[in-house]
């Protein structure tokens, strides 16, 4: 029977600059790293955020799955990542009364979202 959920895994072409980004930009603890081919970020409480290097003759795969990162202050969050370089959508997305969140884009084109909900016990 499935448990819960233990990770999400993006393709990238470029293992150190994938790590680089979700490490110092987007601020996760780098939890194992095998050389090239993968690499586990810590994510949150159980969860993991993966990286999978490209496979020789195997295009690199991208608009699948999106992680989502919860946020206390969308606007403040969205603010840290742009100093940093992240390349966001225009459009901020709003579920009125519910929340509001921000899409971005990794080096290597994966979409990622930051997530404000409207008050502490939604989202949970």
């Amino acid at each position: 029977m499935i448990r819960r959920l233990d990770h999400v895994y993006y393709w990238v072409s470029d293992m150190d600059r994938a790590v680089t980004f979700y490490g110092d930009v987007v601020g996760l603890r780098l939890a194992r790293r095998e050389g090239p081919s993968w690499a586990m970020f810590e994510a949150g409480s159980d969860v993991r955020l993966a990286l999978h290097g490209a496979v020789e003759g195997r295009p690199i795969e991208t608009g699948g799955a999106t992680a989502v990162f919860r946020v206390d202050d969308l606007d403040a969050a969205r603010a840290d990542l742009e100093v940093k370089g992240v390349r966001f959508d225009e459009r901020v997305g709003e579920v009125e009364g519910y929340a509001r969140f921000a899409s971005f884009f990794d080096p290597d084109g994966n979409r990622v979202q930051i997530i404000e909900y409207a008050s502490r016990d939604r989202g949970e």
